[in-house]
């Protein structure tokens, strides 16, 4: 019997002295008020269709493995919404492109659940700092709610 070893055991590991991995938990957490505005946001308007709301920054170099999205309380009935990654310098990746609906588009936020990724794209790993990024759809937002959104990737380090 053969002992087979990959080539590059190791390799791409973000600094390498954690006994416990690299994988990173990034939360970000989406209420609106009565009004069905975000709060702790620089708009006190209501949601509408097309709004994109900026959750949270990505870090340069993580892939990007899974989201869950937990609607404890629901939007307005109707409303649906892309999530996906935009990078922030605004200027797209030939090797990563933006993808605002990396993790899923028609994602219903109108009822209250516990959701995973919606999408079978293949993970990818952020050529630069991005961020995770809601678009809304389906219908305006009027009333209060509360979306939790969390990301499970590994932090590779930027190239």
């Amino acid at each position: 019997m053969a002992n087979i070893k990959l080539k590059g055991l190791g390799i791409n590991q973000f600094g390498g002295m954690a006994a416990y991995g690299n994988v990173t938990t990034l939360r970000s957490r989406l209420d609106t008020g009565a009004n069905g505005a975000p709060l702790r946001a620089n708009s006190e308007l209501a949601l509408a269709i097309s709004d994109k709301v900026y959750l949270q920054v990505l870090p340069a170099g993580f892939r990007l493995e899974d989201l869950q999205v937990i609607v404890s309380t629901a939007m307005t009935a109707a409303v649906t919404g892309s999530i996906g990654f935009e990078y922030v310098d605004g200027v797209d990746s030939a090797e990563v492109p933006q993808d605002l609906a990396y993790f899923g588009a028609g994602i219903v936020l109108s009822a209250a659940a516990r959701l995973r990724t919606a999408s079978a794209k293949a993970p990818v790993t952020l050529a630069k700092e991005a961020f995770l990024v809601l678009t809304l759809a389906g219908a305006a937002n009027a009333k209060a709610s509360r979306i939790d959104f969390i990301v499970h990737g590994e932090r590779l380090g930027a190239k």
